[in-house]
């Protein structure tokens, strides 16, 4: 049976190295099809009480929860910007919880996070993996990369070492098995 994977990358960064994290691992799934979204696709204004009143629930919002949900299991990497969520990511992420809180639909999830320093994007990471299950996420594994530039072969687009390619294969495998 073919597993579909919807895979992100939560920054709207077009060079974003979490894109290029989740777009190796997604491709570790074995018997898979693979869709990588780009949160751009799903731009909005600023979440606000007072806009929601005025519009509603945008369409894109509602198309990217209906997306979520096509999917049997997601793959996300999430970008730091000063110890958090990015923007772009937050904003998707709360108009689509006023279309339903449990966002990931309880979904198997893998998530990820990378940055290009020591941190690894661990604090931005420890957030989402803590709140998963309150946004019906079924948190499977989750990884940090520190040092992406020293870790990652940007040629040929893989972790340069063994040991962290087998890191992403096992947790990636946590959706299989």
């Amino acid at each position: 049976m073919i597993m579909k994977v919807i895979a992100l990358a939560a920054s709207s960064s077009r060079h974003s190295i979490n894109k290029q994290l989740v777009t190796y691992a997604a491709s570790q799934i074995p018997n898979s099809e693979l869709e990588l979204i780009d949160i751009n696709d799903y731009e909005m204004p600023l979440f606000s009480e007072d806009r929601e009143k005025e519009l509603g629930s945008p369409e894109q919002a509602q198309a990217f929860y209906k997306k979520l949900g096509e999917a049997d299991a997601l793959l996300i990497a999430f970008a730091e910007h000063n110890g958090s969520y990015t923007a772009a990511y937050k904003n998707l992420f709360d108009w689509t919880s006023r279309v339903d809180m449990k966002v990931f639909q309880n979904k198997p999830a893998v998530f990820l996070a990378t940055s290009p320093g020591p941190g690894g994007a661990q604090r931005v990471l420890n957030t989402a993996a803590n709140s998963a299950p309150h946004f019906g996420a079924d948190l499977k594994a989750q990884l940090s990369v520190a040092s992406f530039y020293d870790q990652f072969d940007l040629e040929k687009q893989e972790p340069k070492n063994d040991e962290l390619k087998q890191s992403v294969l096992d947790a990636v495998m946590s959706l299989v098995n």
